[in-house]
This record gives C-alpha cells, sequence and structure tokens, in this order.
C-alpha cells in the first residue's frame, strides 16, 4: 500500500516515529517520495511503498498510524498542541512500485554535513540497491551486499537548505536539519541508522564518535586521526564497532596507494631506501588564468594558514625543518614524467616524519617527504605578499576607522607609498613594481612584477571602500581572494596524487623506483558541476561506509586504510569508479 505523510515531519521526529511502527509490527517500507518543509511553518510531504506478509499486519500498521495522526489529548498531547501530521493510505501505483527494492533488506546510513564533498558520497550511496545503480558496482566485491540490501541515505545538516539542494534528483536521499551540538537530537538521529558518515570538521567528530560508541554505530571520516580520536580507540574496540578515519583524498587514496606499493615491496624481499608523497588540489589548465594559477573551492583563511604550518621531513638521512614563514620560499620545482605539460611546484606539508611509524618504514627510508603540490611560481607571489604583510592578522589603525579607508588606501599603507591617483594599470603595475624592489620584499624585476600583476589582479589598486567587517590585513586578503579566485560555474579543478617509492633489494638485486599517479578533473553529471577533489574525498567515505556494511572490514578500533582489509578492497573499487564513470 502508499502511505502518504505530511506534516511536521522532521522537526518534531514524527516520520521516525512513523518508520519505528512500520518495522515493529514487522512491515517494510521504502521511501518513494520526500519533500521537506523549508522553514520552521512550512509542512514537509513523504510518500512511502509499505508492505507486510499478510493483510493482518497492514492494518495493525494503519491504525497505529492513524492513532498518532490524530493523538488524544490523554494520549500525551497538551491540549491545544498538534503533531500538526496528516494521514493517507492509498493503492500503489505502477510508476512507483519496480524500484528495485521488493525482497532487499534496507541499511540506512546517515551523511552529517552538507559541504561540496557531500553528494558524490550520497549518489553513490543511494543507489546501491537500485535499478540505476552502477553497473561496476555488480562485479566488485559488495556485489553479494549490493544483491541482498539497498541502502537508504539521510543528508543531515544545520543548514536545511543546504542539504536540499544536494539532496535534489537523488532517489532515497532525505533532508533532516540537525545541530550536533544537541545531544538529544544527535543521540535520537544516530540511533535509527546503521553507520554515521561525518563530513564536518574534525572538530565535531569527538561529539558524534562518542555518541556512535554509545550506540554500537560505526563511523567513517574523511579527517585526520587527531589524539582526540585516537584515546577512544580502546573504547571503540569495547563495544566492538569501527571508527574509519582518514578515509579521503589526503589523506586517504593516499594511504591506500602507499600501502600497496609498500607492502608488495616487502613481499619481495625489499626495503622502502625514499618514500615521496606530493598531493594537490588545483584548477585544471583552462581555470589557471590568473596570476597565481590558483583558485579556491573553500574558505581562502582556512588554506592559507594550512599553507604556513611548519614542516619537517626526512632527506638522505637528515632531518629538515621549514619554519611556517619559509614555507613558500621553500618551493622546488616539480616535473612528472607521464605528464610533461604540467609546470608544477612542491612545498612541504606539515610533518613527514610521522608517516615512517604509519606505514612501518621506520627503520628503511632515508627519505620520507609529503609534499603540496601548485602550479610554478604560486610560492613565489605567496612569499612576496606574506612579505608585504598581507598575511597579518592583528587589527591595524587603518582599518578601525569610522571613515573607510578605500583598497588602493590600504595598498599605499601596506606598501608605504605617499597617496596619489594612480588608475592606468600599466603605471601602477610599475609603481608597485618599483617599491617592492625598494623594499627588499623582491630581489629581482621579474619576480617583483609577477607579484605587482597579482596585486592588481586582487583588487588591491581599487578606489572602493574596503568593508566594515575587515579588521586586518588577512581579512582583507581573505576577502579579496574568495571575490577574484573562485571558479566560474563552467571551470574545472584538478586533482593530481603521485606517489615515488625507492625499493632497495638485498643479494646485490638492483634497486627499483616505482610511480603511481591519480589524475581527476572535475565534471557536470546530470546538469551538475561536481568538483575532482569532491569525488576523490566523498567516494572514498562512501566506499568506506560500503564495506563496514558488507562486513568487509572486521577490524575495530579507530582505523586509518593502512591495512589490507581496508586498503585492498578501497583500492579496487575506487579504481572501479573511476573506469566505471
Amino acid at each position: 500500500m502508499l502511505v502518504s505523510l505530511s506534516g511536521h515531519l522532521f522537526d518534531q521526529f514524527l516520520i521516525n516515529e512513523a518508520l519505528d511502527i512500520i518495522e515493529a509490527a514487522g512491515g517494510s517500507f521504502h521511501l518513494v517520495k520526500c519533500q521537506v518543509g523549508q522553514c520552521t511553518d512550512s509542512m514537509s510531504y513523504s510518500e512511502l511503498v509499505v508492505g507486510a506478509d499478510n493483510s493482518v499486519v497492514l492494518d495493525k500498521i494503519v491504525d497505529t498510524l492513524t492513532s498518532i495522526a490524530n493523538p488524544k489529548e490523554d494520549h500525551g498531547v497538551p491540549k491545544g498542541k498538534t503533531n500538526s501530521f496528516a494521514l493517507k493510505v492509498g493503492k500503489v501505483k505502477d510508476s512507483c512500485v519496480k524500484l528495485g527494492y521488493d525482497s532487499k533488506k534496507k541499511n540506512v546510513v546517515l551523511v552529517i554535513g552538507a559541504g561540496r564533498v557531500c553528494q558524490p558520497a550520497v549518489e553513490l550511496l543511494a543507489s546501491i540497491g537500485s535499478n540505476s545503480s552502477p553497473e561496476w558496482i555488480k562485479s566488485c566485491r559488495i556485489a553479494e551486499f549490493e544483491e541482498q540490501n539497498y541502502v537508504q541515505v539521510i543528508v543531515a545538516s544545520l543548514f536545511l537548505k543546504d542539504v536540499e539542494e544536494i539532496i535534489e534528483g537523488i532517489p532515497n536521499a532525505t533532508a533532516l536539519q540537525l545541530d550536533v551540538m544537541d545531544h538529544d537530537s544527535l543521540y535520537k538521529c544516530i540511533s535509527q541508522v546503521d553507520i554515521v558518515i561525518s563530513l564536518l570538521p574534525a572538530s565535531f567528530h569527538c561529539t558524534i564518535a562518542n555518541v556512535c560508541i554509545e550506540l554500537k554505530k560505526h563511523l567513517v571520516t574523511a579527517s585526520y586521526i587527531d589524539d582526540t580520536m585516537s584515546k577512544l580507540h580502546e573504547a571503540t574496540k569495547d563495544c566492538s564497532i569501527t571508527i574509519l578515519g582518514e578515509m579521503g583524498l589526503d589523506p586517504g587514496i593516499d594511504h591506500m596507494m602507499a600501502m600497496k606499493m609498500i607492502n608488495q615491496a616487502h613481499a619481495r624481499g625489499g626495503k622502502i631506501k625514499s618514500f615521496v608523497s606530493n598531493c594537490g588540489g588545483i584548477p585544471s589548465p583552462s581555470a589557471a588564468n590568473n596570476p597565481l594559477a590558483y583558485k579556491f573551492s573553500w574558505n581562502p583563511a582556512g588554506a592559507i594558514r594550512s599553507g604556513r604550518n611548519p614542516a619537517t621531513y626526512k632527506q638522505a638521512g637528515g632531518i629538515v625543518h621549514v619554519d611556517g614563514d619559509n614555507i613558500y620560499a621553500s618551493a622546488t620545482k616539480f616535473r612528472i614524467h607521464d605528464f610533461p605539460a604540467f609546470a608544477l611546484e612542491v612545498l612541504p606539508n606539515r610533518n613527514s616524519l610521522i608517516y615512517a611509524d604509519i606505514y612501518g618504514i621506520i627503520n628503511e627510508a632515508s627519505t620520507i617527504f609529503r609534499g603540496t603540490l601548485r602550479y610554478e611560481g604560486f610560492g613565489e607571489i605567496m612569499g612576496s605578499l606574506a612579505r608585504i604583510g598581507f598575511f597579518d592578522s592583528e587589527v591595524r589603525l587603518i582599518l578601525r576607522n569610522k571613515d573607510r579607508p578605500t583598497y588602493r588606501t590600504f595598498l599605499y599603507e601596506l606598501l608605504k607609498i605617499q597617496s596619489r591617483t594612480s588608475d592606468e594599470p600599466v603605471k601602477a603595475e610599475k609603481l608597485i613594481t618599483d617599491r617592492l624592489l625598494a623594499l627588499g620584499i623582491c630581489k629581482e624585476d621579474g619576480a617583483a612584477t609577477r607579484t605587482a600583476k597579482a596585486i592588481l589582479f586582487l583588487g588591491f589598486n581599487e578606489p572602493t571602500e574596503v568593508p566594515s567587517s575587515c579588521q586586518s590585513a588577512f581579512d582583507v586578503t581573505c576577502l579579496r581572494m574568495e571575490e577574484r579566485l573562485a571558479y566560474t560555474s563552467t571551470e574545472q579543478d584538478m586533482v593530481l596524487l603521485h606517489h615515488e617509492v625507492v625499493v632497495d633489494f638485498p643479494n646485490g638485486r638492483p634497486t627499483e623506483n616505482h610511480q603511481s599517479t591519480l589524475l581527476e578533473f572535475g565534471r557536470t553529471r546530470n546538469g551538475k558541476a561536481i568538483s575532482g577533489m569532491a569525488l576523490t574525498v566523498g567516494i572514498p567515505v562512501a566506499i568506506g561506509a560500503l564495506l563496514l556494511l558488507a562486513k568487509k572490514i572486521t577490524r575495530t578500533g579507530v582505523l586509518r586504510p593502512i591495512d589490507p582489509e581496508v586498503y585492498e578492497p578501497g583500492n579496487f573499487l575506487w579504481l572501479q569508479f573511476c573506469f566505471g564513470l
């Protein structure tokens, strides 16, 4: 039968209550349609195909649903209050019967967070077990699971509108407004699902993880496993669940590629002499159309801060430390043999030494380096901007005045230029170039000219007022970069991950050099633009969830995808996804 529900289904958790009633009575259901109200006064609407072994069970379900749709005051509903819940029961129409779920078990995945990487994960998960599931699923290690199960996806976020945009056009995905800092709401939400994926910032993961431990639900994230999460390892093992972290791109796919290469070398009796891993999310060549050859797909503030973290790595047996203020200056030219057209550079990325232990090569490798890839020239310009003071975070007096300065006035103060009119771009470029050389910001004409062009491109010479929300040079710079270095709707990003492993062998066998490269571009599918970064983060977390649902991961505790049980099927499924598109 077809059951139609309308009212405040999600904010009052009435949809959860209705689904519990169906399952408790021994029935089954499939969500055919869901429209979520966009404000507190709006109603939501859902259609469910409800089935049962006999008419007695169906009648019981209808009676119970009717009782909560029309509650009496003596049944727990205060006088003057209403559940705002309407119920209609009818026959299932032919157009919504055969969706491929008839005899399959339902698995519910909760995805928390509706950011840019969410959509690919939701699309893949919601397709599992349906007639629209991708062909490559039917020939991989979760094929048996896919034949007997289907996945319902609930996407939750503090901002309901963001979720609705994500799930638009995705069958079997529903939207839910959720504040993860509201423990009761989070608890109730997680209690009704089989597995949780958190795509929120890492600072929220521990809150979610503690509820998952309490309710014995698996959790998958794409974020680094920090000390706070690591401390949950024993508690997670005690309740026989898995928290699979670092299951994105970097970290994530990089782990799986690395461990495959390292373990293959060890299996042949080799030892790792050098491990180098470089990864970057950058514009595709056609979109690298500004002086920095870079664009932001996320908050510039976070990207700039992460790009100035100190770094440590091992080079030919020696430990190299790079201060955060010198990261940009440490950029070195980088080329990949198979992609000679990419003129790239690499900057050291945080602490590479920890991977010696994680990858089990602490007593082998004399070189361990992890780097961030950018187009050549990025570090030079960003280093110049840093020396000028564009990234300084202290409040500046000129930005506290009631009379707002223009961007040009702000620029002239940074460069200590006496106020003058310089509307012509050529004159402005020469003025800025000469000043950069005079201040010693740049040592040679070419670097000064390239930096001046970047400053002009970012709009720092414009006579428009700086918004009052900007109180520091860092605030002004982030605003300008967010406005000028954003992708257009037709532009694609690019993800490039490259591993190089040098292997020594005993008994005089020759040293071998092994390389592995991932190149992924953003794309448009079904009228929606999906970034390469979203694909390479969202698909791995979805794969992690599927492996747990299919019981292909049996280890418990807080894990990274570095165990063969995880990285072997993980690598295989990722490759199947790439070639299956």
